[in-house]
């Protein structure tokens, strides 16, 4: 009989803990993205993705929070490891950046993190130069 009853803990924690390791990485632990690699949900002009935000913040956000997107834009401002395209779209790198000079036309890749009223910006970060243009 007690034979049995150890039997059956044994073979209910065994249980259990499958069952707790399957949800914890079937549902919970999520790896990393890696925007670099993923392809584009969007690709948008700058100008076109404030403006979006500006007329209905709600709605851009249900189409481009947490995507990735390709943002065309004119570097206006430029530090080591960010650059703001138009005055608008706040781009930050994972790593610096160099040899992207201010006034320069670029198409820069990144998640869309939200749109920052106080400064009047769209955020991206893990962003990637996907081109260069003259």
């Amino acid at each position: 009989m007690k034979r049995k009853r150890i039997l059956f803990v044994i073979a209910a924690l065994l249980i259990v803990t499958s069952a707790g390791i399957y949800f914890y990485y079937g549902f919970l632990f999520k790896e990393a993205r890696h925007i670099e690699s993923e392809m584009p949900d969007f690709s948008i002009e700058a100008a076109k993705l404030l403006k979006d935000y500006d007329s209905d913040p709600k709605k851009a956000d249900l189409v481009y929070l947490n995507k990735t997107i390709e943002i065309t834009g004119i570097v206006t401002k430029k530090t080591d490891s960010v650059i703001v395209l138009e005055n608008t779209v706040f781009c930050l790198f994972t790593q610096k950046i160099k040899d992207i000079p201010k006034n320069k036309k670029v198409t820069v890749k990144g998640k869309c993190i939200g749109y920052d009223e106080l400064f009047q910006e769209v955020k991206l970060d893990q962003c990637t130069i996907n081109k260069q243009n003259n």
